[in-house]
């Protein structure tokens, strides 16, 4: 009895100094309340969940700022001065461009030429195909990399490359990539491919810290064309899973000035997994030939002095005056989330969601429905894609300004997640995205209430603890 007596109070000392520590960090008041009343009630089992499911922040990493003001600063800030020289005048740009830019920590880029890219056919060829005209090096950088034809399809395409005195960086999440075979590594390795982990656990802080991810989706060539998008490299992503069928996703091309800053975001992850800033890469921007498209590179993550990622969906939103359409796969958003997409809706702005209307992660799955009722109070509406699985992660707003990347209008990709996006600001870009959602909403359902009306009661009991668990997904 005395152990036990002896066990329960040093739990509930641990609880009561790590809801203290929570309280202290916490980035949402939700979070911040679930957390603590657990760690006071419950603490033999929270306190080891929050310190390895808990923390907002990542420490350690050097983010794009930070790299200016570190030791090798002189340096890199001349690749930003580099960069500087494509910068697109204030007036030329909507309103509200500044703060863009200041959340993202890099300019809106003048003379980029862009391609979308829908589903995983087109986007992977276009992906092989720059790889395969790759003179100098390619930096590739995937979530989740497979050991099937696809990902043996890429990795023969690098070890040839790398034979033809192409340098190649091949980075790679330890979680999302966690069976990847040691084989696979090994044979990039021996062809003289770097070949590195993220490796969130790295260093004396993150050591117990599994609940980082570094979810960028980017490859670049030469540093003058770069994709980044929703797929990551497997054969599902391709269609090819009998459980999901079609896979739904998009990605985007990017040549010019633009792609120099999807390389910085590379670069400083790989700074991060190995000490290697890359400066020794071609950090010369070199503009499309026949296209002046702004885009700007918004990488966001857990390092961020604020939420970038978040801000940007915000901004955006707020920003809108005709229209607003989203896709996400997993749409767990918090409460300024859901305001901004009310207000917008008040404001007689068109606002649609498109979700999958096949489960992928249940938890998440259950939680829309949760959040319907609130999203559409006020005129919004609620698309479930029918067609396969819907992976991408676009926006739309108006007819000029729409964005392409890897975050979901969840918690963890706004809070916890290393993501990227493209936003563009061109009309005939805007255009060719309207009418891939056009065909996606063909390709849909509109939600109503009888949705969970209809429902037996476990299942919405099941939609409401699932909402209640939405700060911690």
């Amino acid at each position: 009895m005395t152990f036990w007596t002896v066990f329960i109070a040093v739990a509930h000392i641990l609880g009561f100094i790590s809801s203290i520590h929570v309280l202290m960090t916490g980035r949402t008041s939700q979070g911040t309340i679930a957390w603590g009343i657990s760690l006071n009630t419950f603490p033999v089992v929270t306190v080891p969940a929050y310190w390895i499911l808990g923390r907002s922040k990542f420490e350690g990493y050097v983010t794009v700022k930070r790299m200016a003001e570190s030791d090798f600063g002189t340096k890199y800030q001349g690749l930003l001065d580099s960069l500087s020289a494509y910068r697109i005048p204030k007036g030329h740009l909507p309103y509200g461009s500044k703060a863009a830019e200041v959340i993202a920590d890099l300019p809106f880029l003048a003379g980029n030429q862009t391609e979308l890219l829908i589903d995983g056919e087109k986007t992977f060829n276009s992906i092989l195909s720059g790889i395969e005209k790759a003179a100098t090096y390619v930096l590739f950088q995937f979530y989740i990399v497979h050991d099937d034809d696809l990902g043996r399809q890429i990795k023969d395409l690098l070890i040839r490359k790398a034979g033809e005195g192409v340098s190649v960086y091949f980075l790679y999440d330890e979680i999302g990539s966690s069976d990847l075979p040691k084989e696979y590594l090994e044979d990039l390795r021996s062809a003289g491919i770097k070949a590195q982990a993220f490796n969130t656990r790295k260093g004396p802080r993150n050591r117990f810290q599994i609940n980082f991810r570094n979810h960028r989706k980017v490859v670049v060539v030469d540093g003058k064309e770069a994709w980044v998008g929703g797929h990551n490299v497997g054969d599902e992503y391709l269609g090819k899973n009998p459980k999901f069928g079609h896979w739904r996703d998009t990605h985007m091309k990017i040549t010019g000035p633009a792609a120099l800053s999807a390389q910085l975001s590379f670069a400083t992850d790989w700074h991060w997994a190995t000490e290697d800033p890359l400066l020794h890469l071609n950090w010369k921007a070199c503009p499309a030939e026949a296209s002046d498209v702004p885009v700007i590179i918004v990488p966001s993550g857990p390092a961020d002095d604020v939420e970038t990622a978040s801000l940007m969906f915000l901004h955006a939103i707020n920003t809108a005056k005709e229209r607003v359409w989203i896709q996400s796969p997993y749409f767990v958003p918090d409460d300024a989330i859901i305001s901004a997409l009310q207000l917008a809706a008040l404001r007689g702005v068109d606002v649609r969601i498109l979700i999958p209307d096949v489960a992928d992660h249940t938890m998440v799955w259950l939680c829309a429905f949760s959040y319907h009722e609130s999203a559409t109070a006020t005129g919004a509406k609620v698309y479930r894609y029918t067609d396969g699985f819907l992976h991408a992660k676009t926006i739309l707003i108006d007819d000029r300004t729409s964005a392409v990347g890897t975050a979901n209008l969840d918690n963890r990709s706004l809070r916890l997640n290393f993501e990227i996006t493209a936003w563009v600001y061109d009309k005939a870009f805007a255009a060719e995205m309207e009418q891939m959602y056009l065909n996606d909403f063909e390709k849909s359902r509109l939600m109503t209430s009888d949705d969970l009306a209809q429902r037996p009661w476990w299942f919405k009991v099941a939609v409401r603890f699932a909402r209640l668990t939405a700060p911690v997904q």
